[in-house]
């Protein structure tokens, strides 16, 4: 089956109305574009739970704190199609802020959204709105959409939890929270990965080596926060990366440093690269990560 694109939001939408009148189920992928191989794993999933998968790609200035960062980020809508189309999508849409918002005025703000509990701290605090940004176009990608189910990738896992927090509060869609997708040398994969120098790309691996070097510490019995958060540092230390956060978290509570020994444990990092500036996490207590 070919792609089919809808050039704005309003003609996706009468196509994913037209299908879910037949009873379809619609699986879908929201991105900001510049996809690579752990997009098309949320397709390939999407594709097996469901009867049609679509997908977005809008780069979204709402959830941009930096505006070089916005203009920094990179495109390719024909590239994008063409990976889609071979992973089997049926629907791939994008349009500008104003179609996405039609309601609002020209020149005038796009009213945010107010995110759930989960934006605060890390992210958060680091990109101020972003997260009122993220949960803004969600909302309107979902009213457009209405899937059964949305899938993201575990690598943007406080994301995730703001979107589930979304979700819930719309009544829909399910969210489909998938495993981080890594290059073979451990890098997971990231549309920014492409802004790095070739020295950077092998100083990033540094925060990937840090997250398993916590992982390893804690399937071996460590179960202290600050412990496992020594284990990270010592392990950035290793390499040039300008770190913004490096944390153990309990999953369910990404504000709050734990006080007691941890059960589950999620590590977090953020750091600058050379220009860019990558995310990363790792559930310790899974041997593939998540």
């Amino acid at each position: 089956m070919s792609l089919a694109r809808c050039p704005d939001p309003a003609a996706a939408a009468r196509w994913c109305e037209a299908r879910r009148a037949r009873g379809e189920a619609l699986g879908f992928v929201p991105t900001m574009g510049a996809l690579h191989e752990g997009h098309l794993t949320l397709v390939e999933r999407a594709r097996r739970e469901c009867d049609a998968v679509v997908v977005s790609v809008f780069v979204n200035p709402l959830q941009f704190n930096d505006p070089r960062d916005f203009e920094r980020y990179p495109r390719d809508l024909e590239a994008d199609a063409r990976l889609l189309e071979g992973a089997g999508a049926q629907l791939l849409f994008s349009g500008t802020l104003a179609q996405f918002f039609p309601e609002v005025a020209p020149g005038a703000s796009v009213p945010l959204r107010t995110p759930g509990p989960s934006a605060q701290g890390l992210e958060g605090e680091f990109r101020p709105g972003h997260f009122a940004g993220v949960a803004t176009i969600c909302a309107r990608l979902f009213e457009c959409v209405r899937p059964a189910r949305a899938y993201f990738g575990a690598k943007d896992f406080q994301q995730c939890r703001v979107v589930g927090e979304l979700a819930a509060e719309l009544g829909f869609p399910e969210i489909v929270v998938c495993t981080t997708s890594r290059d073979p040398d451990g890098l997971a994969r990231s549309s920014r990965n492409q802004l790095l120098t070739a020295e950077d790309r092998r100083e990033a691996l540094t925060l990937s080596r840090a997250l398993f070097a916590a992982r390893a510490a804690f399937r071996a019995g460590e179960r202290r926060a600050a412990a496992l958060e020594a284990v990270l540092a010592h392990a950035l230390a290793q390499g040039r990366v300008e770190v913004e956060y490096a944390v153990v978290r309990d999953p369910t509570r990404l504000a709050e440093a734990p006080v007691a020994a941890l059960t589950a444990a999620r590590a977090l990092i953020a750091a600058r690269v050379g220009r860019v500036r990558l995310i990363d996490n790792l559930d310790l207590a899974r041997e593939d990560g998540a």
